[in-house]
């Protein structure tokens, strides 16, 4: 019973996005928001590496007397949000924007210089900030949402109005809107809604240890799986590649700060989204794939961030694997499935049949074992591999046991002597 209230009390979030469809007049304010916006943004970064520069020292060690100038206080979130009503004092048009859409400009300058000092939640240091142009400014947000604000394709927000929304999907019943973000794209202006189900429970593992399919992942196919299924690769970055190049050279020719130019970049950022969203498509719908096929996806372990720096780096970007390895494992989670990850040392030279080590190089695509005379793709003798190593996933060894130690709910009546 106690294991039901703990799943019962977990939040369940999920994030929508819409397309909006403001008129010229709203389009106009929405852009003249995140101009607002992207100046208070940088001044208070400002403010913040004033204090770093200021409080900062060059040397290590200083005199025993020695003058020191007074530090100046570090300016913190709090210290920031109260200077919003004196900035709306001196600059008025600041008194248009709604005050927690503000705030979330103070909150969004504190993540980013936290993790510039002190790193993330896993220790991870990001780079110095740097101030950000107008038109990389494009997302800001409403950290909360009244009931009831989506009223049929319209969506009300404060202090702003009623902007058309594209419901191509509707709320799913007991979800509320959390928080709603405006971002600006190059083919235009999309909504995000945050939404929140506290009654729904948290979606537990419930696999068969059984079916499970290793995928190896590549650039002669898009990925192979130990059964031998392949899904081609679609190249998709590459076969837009020669109208990008018109593209880029049309932006390149024209006068920079120019009506045309501006026109031409505009050109070019449709044509990258494209791009993405034929990615994004692709990869959901593998993922699709591979699990209405099986209950345990695994994979091995990639460094795309190194394939990236070699000879190679343009189609590992355009295959997009880790997008798809975090697609899969989000789809997963939501289905009740598994992903695993498996060392990927050896899966290509080891042979699947025998596990003798069979050396090759790159260019041959061809498994021969002159051990066992097992004699396959290479890709899906490593594919095989793969789904071996998984099933010694220690997660897996787990559910194994469990399955094997659950005893019959059967009856059994225990002789009681009865003393007359």
């Amino acid at each position: 019973m106690l294991k039901l209230l703990h799943q019962l009390s977990e939040i369940v979030r999920l994030a929508y996005q819409y397309r909006l469809r403001p008129t010229k007049h709203q389009a106009a304010e929405l852009d003249r928001w995140l101009s607002m916006l992207c100046a208070q943004y940088n001044f208070l970064l400002a403010d913040r590496f004033n204090w770093y520069e200021q409080n900062r020292s060059p040397i290590n060690a200083c005199p025993l007397v020695c003058h020191l100038r007074e530090l100046r206080d570090n300016p913190d979130y709090y210290s920031q949000k109260k200077t919003l009503p004196q900035l709306k004092k001196t600059h008025p048009w600041y008194s248009e924007i709604y005050s927690q859409v503000l705030q979330d400009v103070v909150k969004r300058v504190k993540v980013t210089f936290d993790r510039f000092l002190k790193g993330d939640s896993n220790g991870k240091r990001s780079g110095k900030p740097r101030f950000k142009a107008r038109n990389r400014y494009r997302t800001f947000t409403y950290p909360q949402m009244k009931e009831g604000c989506l009223q049929g394709n319209l969506i009300n927000l404060p202090m702003f109005g009623k902007v058309k929304v594209v419901l191509h999907r509707p709320i799913p019943d007991g979800f509320k809107i959390k928080t709603a973000s405006v971002t600006k794209k190059a083919d235009g202006y999309y909504l995000t809604l945050s939404l929140e189900d506290k009654t729904v429970p948290e979606i537990k593992p419930d696999f068969n240890p059984d079916k499970i399919n290793g995928i190896d992942v590549g650039l002669k196919e898009f990925l192979i799986t130990s059964e031998g299924e392949t899904v081609a690769i679609p190249q998709h970055y590459r076969k837009t590649q020669k109208r990008l190049r018109v593209i880029q050279k049309r932006v390149s020719r024209r006068k920079k700060g120019s009506n045309g130019r501006q026109k031409a970049v505009k050109q070019l950022g449709k044509q990258h989204k494209k791009v993405a969203d034929k990615r994004k498509d692709f990869h959901f719908k593998t993922a699709n794939w591979l699990l209405s096929k099986s209950d345990i996806v695994a994979h091995e372990e990639l460094n795309v961030k190194a394939l990236a720096r070699t000879k190679l780096a343009k189609s590992v970007l355009d295959a997009g694997w880790s997008i798809f390895l975090s697609i899969l494992t989000f789809k997963a989670e939501n289905a009740g499935k598994l992903v695993v990850s498996v060392s990927a040392h050896n899966t290509s030279q080891d042979c699947s049949s025998c596990g003798e080590k069979v050396p090759k190089k790159l260019h041959i695509r061809w498994h021969d074992c002159p051990h066992c005379g097992c004699s396959k793709d290479r890709d899906h003798n490593a594919a095989i591999n793969i789904r071996n190593r998984a099933e010694g996933h220690p997660v897996l060894k787990a559910q194994h046991l469990l399955s094997d130690s659950r005893i019959g709910c059967e009856a059994y009546t225990i002789p009681v002597l009865r003393l007359v």
